[in-house]
């Protein structure tokens, strides 16, 4: 650390129709804690952001709302901001994609690209919505995953299994618009031919800063053969018109990380910094991006290829992080545990959670569960119960009886040595993101510090005048460990430090000043620093988040009794009426799919091997033959009609009957439970 570094930092933009959300902020605050570190060791650090405002779910919210795209994205701009701001993100510059800077960048990176020859046009199949009267992006569509046959699965990849294909792939699909069946339309569009540039992306990759975890998956995609990426979409869509073709628009995730750029374009303008000296090819500024697991694929794969394909430099270090729980969950708005950013802010210190998500950060991409018990425990345990308990505890001493100076000298210089000689290795901790290690580290040290006061008890010292003035050198070792220890902490409690600097009576806490404890020095009445969390508090915000997901659902279902009706179509009549007794005679239970094979001479079956809770499998023969292939049954969990007696075939004996919707052959839908039925529960 002794050589000063250039450093340009982004975390992931949030994308601008809706609120964020915890799971926004951790990545905030990994980030933030990151950049302030580096300020804190003297590199010269720099982090910018922006929203993400482009594509169709920005245009339909905004259709929703009552108002323009243009409108939309600044409302949420300003909220976003306020978030930001109140958990103390400290950046550079916060922008917006939507600006004449970004949409210069795409098209200049765009025109590169294509003189280069990567980028080529050709004619693809892409569903329509006939009611909605528009293409649909590939997470407007929904259907059964075409690799494992899990149902409910977006038109880009399966959050079952993890397979991704082409909307035109996924089984049964529906417009998540209109819950119509799409049309398949002809459409030209524009491709990045990634092929031609794999070799130099592989070798980008062996070189970069990249989580071995994602360098392995990424590694698959480079063995299976890359594929050319679609970078356009069609009319309607708000984005960026592509230059010289009507009714095309840059793909948003074509333009959005360009708004990495767009938003440090911003910040050399204010600050008249040179461009090149950032984001040419030979410029020696590190270049480091934070982001969610989930968009790995995005930012150490098409991104770097974007850069690399139109000259200009690429990342040196990509950070992922994996995603946040509640109480060992994922966050539900269902269960009103999905809680928004300024619901946390109206009930608790955003330092708290501050810290608490340094706690349990790590270097990897492992998902941080936010334990509330755990959290009110370890906040109270370690920042007011440890390290702001030093101050307090010293302070008043000081205070009462030495008119608020500290002592001419330490009275155990070696608790300061042991103190600062820990400064290395934290500050390794810091660079490596390893801040749970970080944060035990700085917590043992507060151990250490408060036992040193409780061995020398200047409580019972200050009774006497003959040994007073020990309580003065006591006191000051006690505020001087503070000192430390709030220097250490300060990239992960920025307004805490303020606070301590305050009442140390200094312009602000550095790393520089480490070495050089405070004697002889005049502190400042010491003030409360920090709240407890309580209980009660936590229960509130929950309250909140289930108040704030019952007022979303109502406003959905609003907006839902505005949706165009979607087809007509003929049914069979409904069968004559039954009495309860009759429907309780037939026992459904759910059943787990453990084989599927096709049956040798039979057109329309499949035999079925079946788990419903018993001793032996059931073996189930079903007419299914024409709309699954049988690997992609296996696995899954299904109902069944348990109490049907046997059927004997010629293929063997049918013990019981699988449940499905449709007209028969192809158009045939075996019916599953939602995640968490068991084989053998009855279903009522």
């Amino acid at each position: 650390m002794d050589k000063q570094r250039r450093i340009l930092v982004t975390s992931a933009l949030p994308y601008a129709n809706g609120p964020l959300h915890l799971g926004h902020i951790i990545e905030t605050i990994q980030t933030d804690i990151w950049v302030r570190a580096q300020k804190l060791f003297g590199n010269e650090c720099r982090y910018v952001c922006a929203d993400d405002t482009h594509g169709t779910p920005i245009m339909l919210r905004a259709k929703q709302e009552g108002m323009t795209p243009e409108e939309l994205i600044a409302k949420i701009h300003q909220l976003h901001e306020a978030d930001f701001q109140g958990f103390g993100i400290g950046f550079d510059n916060f922008g917006s994609t939507h600006t004449d800077d970004n949409r210069r960048m795409a098209e200049e990176i765009f025109g590169k690209l294509d003189a280069a020859g990567l980028i080529s046009r050709k004619t693809i199949k892409q569903a329509f919505d006939e009611i909605e009267q528009m293409f649909l992006p590939d997470r407007f569509i929904k259907g059964t995953c075409p690799k494992c046959g899990a149902d409910d699965q977006y038109g880009d990849n399966c959050e079952a299994c993890g397979a991704t294909y082409s909307p035109t792939e996924l089984k049964h699909p529906k417009s998540v618009l209109s819950g119509t069946t799409p049309v398949e339309r002809d459409s030209e569009h524009y491709f990045f031919d990634l092929p031609k540039i794999g070799d130099r992306l592989k070798t980008w990759l062996d070189q970069a800063e990249v989580q071995p975890s994602i360098k392995a998956k990424l590694n698959e995609w480079f063995e299976s053969g890359l594929q050319s990426w679609d970078i356009s979409r069609d009319a309607p869509y708000f984005g960026f018109e592509i230059p010289g073709a009507p009714g095309k628009f840059f793909y948003v995730w074509l333009d959005a990380p360009i708004g990495y750029i767009g938003s440090f374009i911003e910040l050399a303008r204010r600050e008249g910094l040179s461009f090149d000296e950032f984001w040419s090819k030979d410029a020696d500024t590190e270049l480091v991006h934070f982001i969610g697991k989930d968009i790995a694929y995005f930012h150490t794969l098409f991104w770097p290829a974007t850069l690399m394909g139109s000259g200009m430099r690429t990342p040196n270090a990509i950070h992922a992080h994996g995603f946040l729980t509640l109480n060992g969950e994922k966050m539900s708005k269902s269960r009103g545990t999905f809680i928004k950013a300024k619901t946390y802010l109206e009930h608790l210190d955003p330092e708290a959670l501050r810290y608490y998500f340094a706690a349990k950060l790590g270097s990897g991409i492992d998902d941080i569960d936010l334990n509330l018990e755990d959290f009110r425990y370890r906040v109270n345990a370690d920042l007011v119960g440890k390290v702001v308990n030093i101050a307090s505890r010293c302070a008043g001493f000081i205070k009462k009886h030495f008119d608020g100076r500290l002592a001419a000298q330490l009275e155990r210089p070696e608790l300061h040595r042991e103190m600062t000689d820990a400064s290395a290795g934290i500050a390794q901790r810091y660079e490596r993101r390893e801040y749970s290690a970080a944060m035990r580290e700085i917590m043992a040290l507060a151990d250490r510090a408060n036992q040193y006061i409780d061995e020398r008890k200047p409580w019972v010292l200050a009774k006497d005048e003959a040994t007073r003035d020990e309580v003065q050198a006591i006191c000051t070792d006690g505020i001087n460990a503070f000192a430390v220890l709030m220097t250490y902490l300060s990239p992960v409690l920025p307004t805490l430090a303020a606070k301590a600097a305050e009442f140390l009576n200094i312009e602000s806490l550095t790393w520089q000043g480490l070495d050089q404890p405070l004697l002889d020095h005049p502190v400042n009445k010491f003030k409360p620093m920090m709240q407890r969390v309580e209980e009660s508090s936590l229960e509130a915000l929950l309250e909140a988040a289930k108040q704030d997901a019952a007022e979303e659902a109502k406003t959905k279902a609003g907006a839902d009794k505005n949706k165009p009706a979607a087809e007509k179509r003929e049914i069979a009549p409904i069968a004559e009426t039954i009495d309860i007794d009759q429907f309780a005679a037939v026992d459904l239970r759910i059943a787990k799919i453990l084989e599927a094979d096709h049956v040798e001479g039979a057109d329309k079956l499949l035999r079925l091997s079946l788990d419903i809770g018993e001793e032996k499998p059931r073996q189930v023969f079903a007419g299914i033959k024409a709309a699954y292939d049988p690997a992609t049954l296996v696995g899954r969990h299904t109902v069944m009609v348990a109490n049907l007696a046997p059927r004997k075939m010629k293929f063997g004996l049918s013990e019981g009957m699988v449940l499905a919707a449709g007209s028969g052959g192809s158009d045939l839908h075996i019916l599953s439970p939602d995640d968490g039925a068991t084989p053998g529960t009855r279903v009522k």
